[in-house]
């Protein structure tokens, strides 16, 4: 469906620029020839008598009076004056506006809607809707995407982008008459006193198939209906599913180990769905940035664009293997069934109002996740296997025998050596008691951002005491509780602590410098802390600064 609309939009697109180009150009073509007209009128009547006097409505009007210069506020297309005299404006998004008989309003719009005036009226405009007028109409009828249809005066002009105009017989036209792709049907009584221009006339049908979509599936909010008209959608939809059963039989094992990925490890899924969208935008400024990049860009949106396609397969196989069971063998087990069973199923959810909708946008979010998440595993796999493929010692190195002078010592060597961790020289340190916590078990990605938001709350209450920078605060608090006492009032909630990772003690400078660091982990969208949930050492940007990781305390372990 992407490629399909994008192409149908860019041609929308290119019909709207022809609307903006050739109405404002043919309007000032108009109002300079009346200007010629005018400045020749008096040319020609010089020797003629005096002409009667005009009716007071003619010689009160601003043409007759030059050194009235009317201001912004009143002046439209260089030619039509209209005051703002209702005050008060129509509008509606989503459904039709409609000013009754002996009403008035500045405008009536409607957008994704009709609009319909019996009323007075200055503007009545529709955007994906037709336009009705009834009653009079200081300014102009439009209507975009749709059709105008008038029956009384109008001081300025109708126009209809990608629609026709029908002029009844009461229809009074003080402007222009113009229709881009679409006809005009005029009644012998209406009257035009400006120009009459078509373009591309009888081109306005080929998009009726974007009037039933608008009408079906995006009012409703949601991307498939049941309506005349919108065969092209579902032939479009099971081309896609299509797409993803042939994606299934060409790469079953890559499609089930993102399945299993998305299965075992779904919230680091959800947080990788999160952080791609806002980090490819990112990515492709800093390409830019680098001039030599620049070439890059089309293979990274590529990528991003067959990724998505590929993911929203695993997920449909994920959602189908739900239903049919996590089986291994048989019949059941084919990824490609798999995906058959979860499309049919998200083609149903298509046609609920607003349902639809989410579970397109999160179909989507999830499957650029759940591949972006699998890459980052798998190359965590072969970066631990290269890891433990290299030998702790050379190649040549042999073992050296040991003289048995070395293997049996006096006990008086051994007494010393045993009692010379009590000696004088050797002063007791905390590195024991810290290279212990450093061996604790890690605290995980929701355990930290769970002891963040109580930290958060705490000096969102101190800042709204104090009326200073909750940021500010909250990184001087850290730095206060992470030296003195080795975790926040969160972190000691949640039993974390923070330790480094040589052994000692955090200091006043290792504090101060992870409190600084949080500040760089939350410059780039947060992805300094979103870094804990694909770290193997579960540490964010600010722990790799600063040398510390977070480690889950024993519970009855007081860090007070």
């Amino acid at each position: 469906m992407n490629t399909f609309n994008l192409r149908r939009f860019a041609v929308l697109a290119a019909a709207l620029v022809c609307v903006t180009a050739i109405a404002p150009a043919a309007r000032t073509a108009t109002a300079d020839g009346a200007v010629a007209a005018s400045a020749a009128a008096p040319a020609s009547t010089a020797g003629a008598p005096p002409a009667p006097a005009a009716a007071p409505e003619s010689a009160a009007t601003p043409a007759s009076t030059p050194e009235a210069a009317p201001d912004d506020q009143t002046v439209r297309h260089g030619r039509h004056r209209r005051h703002r005299r209702y005050g008060n404006d129509l509008v509606s998004i989503g459904h039709d506006s409609t000013l009754g008989a002996g009403q008035q309003a500045d405008s009536v719009v409607a957008i994704a809607g009709s609009s319909t005036s019996a009323g007075q009226a200055g503007d009545v405009v529709s955007i994906l809707g037709n336009t009705r007028v009834s009653g009079p109409v200081d300014d102009s009828a439009v209507a975009v995407l749709g059709n105008v249809y008038v029956d009384s005066k109008i001081s300025g002009d109708v126009v209809a982008a990608l629609g026709s105009v029908e002029l009844g017989p009461h229809a009074d036209i003080g402007g222009d008459v113009f229709t881009f792709g679409g006809s005009l049907q005029r009644d012998p009584a209406a009257i035009v006193h400006g120009d009459v221009q078509s373009v591309l006339v009888g081109t306005a049908g080929a998009f009726n198939w974007l009037h039933v979509w608008v009408a079906n599936c995006l009012l409703h909010a949601r991307p498939l209906a049941l309506a005349p008209g919108l065969g092209w959608l579902w032939g479009l939809a099971l081309a896609f599913l299509t797409l993803y059963i042939g994606l299934a039989l060409l790469f079953p094992s890559g499609l089930m180990r993102c399945v299993r990925t998305l299965e075992v490890q779904p919230g680091q899924v959800v947080i990788a769905a999160l952080v791609t969208p806002l980090l490819i935008p990112i990515l492709v400024v800093l390409l830019c940035i680098t001039i030599i990049g620049i070439a890059a860009v089309p293979f990274v949106v590529f990528s991003v664009f067959c990724a998505a396609l590929f993911g929203k397969a695993v997920v449909l196989a994920w959602l189908g293997r739900a239903i049919t069971g996590r089986r291994t063998t048989g019949a059941l087990a084919n990824p490609a069934l798999a995906v058959l069973v979860g499309g049919a199923i998200v083609l149903a959810l298509y046609l609920l109002p607003f349902i639809g909708l989410l579970v397109y946008q999160v179909l989507g979010l999830l499957g650029i996740g759940v591949v972006v998440y699998t890459l980052i595993v798998m190359l965590r796999a072969r970066q631990t296997s290269k890891r433990l493929d290299v030998p702790s010692e050379s190649p040549g190195a042999e073992a050296q025998p040991v003289p048995p002078s070395a293997t049996s010592s006096s006990p008086s060597a051994t007494s010393s050596s045993s009692a010379a961790p009590f000696s004088d020289t050797a002063h007791p340190t905390e590195a024991p008691a810290s290279s212990t916590a450093a061996a604790l078990p890690r605290a995980g990605f929701w355990i930290r951002m769970a002891a963040l938001l109580i930290d958060g709350l705490l000096v969102g209450i101190m800042t709204a005491l104090l009326h200073h920078g909750e940021l500010f605060v909250l990184a001087a608090y850290g730095a206060a509780m992470w030296k003195l006492r080795g975790s926040t009032i969160g972190g000691i909630v949640l039993h974390l602590q923070v330790v480094r990772l040589d052994g000692r003690a955090v200091d006043w400078a290792t504090a101060i410098v992870r409190a600084l660091g949080c500040f760089l982990s939350l410059a780039v969208a947060g992805l300094g802390f979103f870094w804990i949930a694909f770290d193997d050492e579960k540490q964010a940007w600010h722990d790799k600064i600063a040398g510390t990781v977070v480690v889950r305390t024993a519970h009855g372990v007081s860090l007070v």
